[in-house]
């Protein structure tokens, strides 16, 4: 019987929590995707065709962007998606607005990315939805999944630089096909898409005249942000709607633990969580409550939502409602409040029968973030103090390193991202040499702790909202939406309306 050291590894994609734990000698398992995320936003396809939200088109990109060995000129084919409907064309120089795409299939984030939408008869803009490098239907050798992800020799070719390349030349030649060279470029992005947007502003400030770059985390690397602080936000994100819940949030993973030690335990955990296995493990339970906990707190957007799974408006409030609301008092019906307010997340439409704690389904196919968790988003993450809704822990760049080393053989690069992009001084680098980005955040996302909170220039500038979620602002709007959610996208156009105005002046006077 071989005998390994066993710990467990986080690796957080901006929308997916990636779980490990194992053994050098047992094989590790795929990331978890709980099959009640599938699908929601995945049966908008079909109805986004209808409403001729977009047209998809491929664009011939070239693999490596950076060497010129004879593999570097291999090229795939890359989806993006279009629509010209409010397009005032090349002849009026009207914008192009560009989304950098994320971890995940781009008609995901195109479908939650309302703003762009909503906007572009204001600003009579064109609009593209770019799809990230091995994610969706943008997989290079072929197409061919088993290949691309088969090894660090293929996936050395996921990189967000590369990415950031495929972007530029893709626009570029965009433009010249549609004689539009005149025509200024907006990126915009959220979350992962929103750090590529500022940080395409950065490297490609001659193809892009400005960012908006929603819950961007461009800090949240080693040696800039605590690895606390994103447990610690959502810790007050329940804490701030009831004292109670937070408690009976902080006391549950004991009372897992205990009950699972107890003769029929397991059996308890079972009923209690409509588990579709009967010996459910307590890892297992505790880190599907940790991901409704997660992602309540990432999407507790003032209305109804469906992003990542059907939920209610103030999704931790009503979370926080089930476990208070209730007049079960003994720890078998603690058990049944935490069910409750699980529910709200899991299963708010209340079609689901039984959770399989262990799907490994990836509906909106992110599982290679975990080749870049491994390599170059070495974001720190998962630490908790002991005031944390979460059981006390550290987190450790050295298992990351060992479990990357196990998995792909490679090392992470964990200062990669701050040495290319920046990060350190933030203030006083941004200050000296760029422009035109727009740094929003919501202060009870989780990701808001590695964001830019406050204004560097004129130029840079931070919109925050105290009771804003991930990136609330580019979602399509609604009649219930709070003033303060209005305000922020009013003054949002107003910003990127400026940025325009003044290309336009600049280019009338050089001619």
């Amino acid at each position: 019987m071989a005998i390994g050291i066993q710990f467990s590894i986080t690796l957080f994609s901006l929308f997916s929590m990636l779980h490990f734990t194992f053994t050098f000698s047992h094989t590790i398992p795929l990331p978890r995707f709980p099959s009640s995320l599938v699908h929601p936003e995945l049966q908008l396809s079909s109805d986004s065709a209808e409403k001729n939200l977009y047209k998809t088109k491929f664009f011939t990109q070239i693999l490596d962007h950076f060497n010129y060995n004879p593999q570097s000129y291999q090229t795939f084919q890359q989806r993006y998606l279009i629509n010209d409907t409010y397009w005032g064309g090349f002849k009026k120089k009207a914008p192009i607005f560009v989304y950098t795409g994320n971890e995940g299939d781009i008609e995901w984030f195109t479908q939650n990315t309302g703003f762009m939408f909503e906007k572009a008869p204001h600003f009579k803009a064109l609009l593209v939805f770019i799809e990230h490098r091995f994610y969706g239907k943008s997989i290079p050798f072929g197409g061919n999944k088993k290949i691309a992800y088969a090894n660090s020799s293929t996936l050395g070719y996921l990189s967000s630089t590369q990415a950031l390349a495929d972007y530029a030349t893709l626009i570029i030649d965009l433009k010249k096909n549609l004689s539009a060279s005149h025509s200024p470029v907006v990126v915009f992005g959220g979350s992962y898409g929103g750090m590529l947007a500022a940080w395409f502003r950065l490297k490609y400030p001659h193809v892009a005249i400005g960012a908006l770059a929603s819950s961007a985390p461009i800090l949240h690397f080693m040696g800039v942000t605590s690895p606390y602080v994103f447990n610690n936000i959502i810790t007050q994100d329940f804490r701030s709607v009831s004292e109670n819940c937070y408690k009976v949030l902080k006391g549950s993973w004991k009372l897992i633990e205990d009950t699972s030690d107890k003769k029929g335990g397991p059996e308890l955990l079972q009923k209690s969580f409509r588990t579709c296995e009967s010996d459910s493990d307590p890892g297992s339970l505790e880190g599907w409550l940790q991901t409704a906990w997660i992602y309540a707190a990432m999407t507790d957007y003032p209305t109804p939502s469906n992003f990542l799974n059907p939920m209610p408006a103030y999704p931790v409030r009503e979370m926080c409602k089930a476990i208070d609301n209730s007049s079960r008092g003994n720890n078998n019906n603690t058990l049944e409040k935490l069910y409750d307010a699980a529910n709200i997340y899991y299963n708010f439409t209340g079609t689901v029968k039984c959770f399989d704690l262990n799907d490994d389904s990836d509906p909106h196919g992110l599982q290679e973030w975990q080749w870049q968790a491994c390599t170059e988003m070495i974001m720190p993450l998962g630490g908790n103090n002991e005031e944390s809704i979460f059981p006390e822990s550290k987190w450790s760049y050295d298992d990351r390193s060992s479990y990357c080393q196990y998995a792909y053989n490679v090392t992470p690069r964990p200062h990669w991202i701050t040495t290319e992009f920046g990060g350190h001084d933030i203030k006083k680098v941004l200050r000296r040499f760029a422009s035109n980005i727009i740094f929003f955040n919501g202060l009870r996302d989780p990701w808001s702790g590695g964001g830019v909170l406050e204004n560097i220039s004129k130029t840079i500038v931070a919109i925050v909202a105290k009771e804003g979620a991930h990136h609330v602002d580019l979602r399509f709007s609604n009649k219930e939406d709070p003033k303060w959610l209005k305000d922020i996208r009013k003054k949002e156009v107003k910003i990127i309306a400026r940025w325009i105005k003044q290309y336009h002046e600049d280019l009338s006077f050089n001619n």
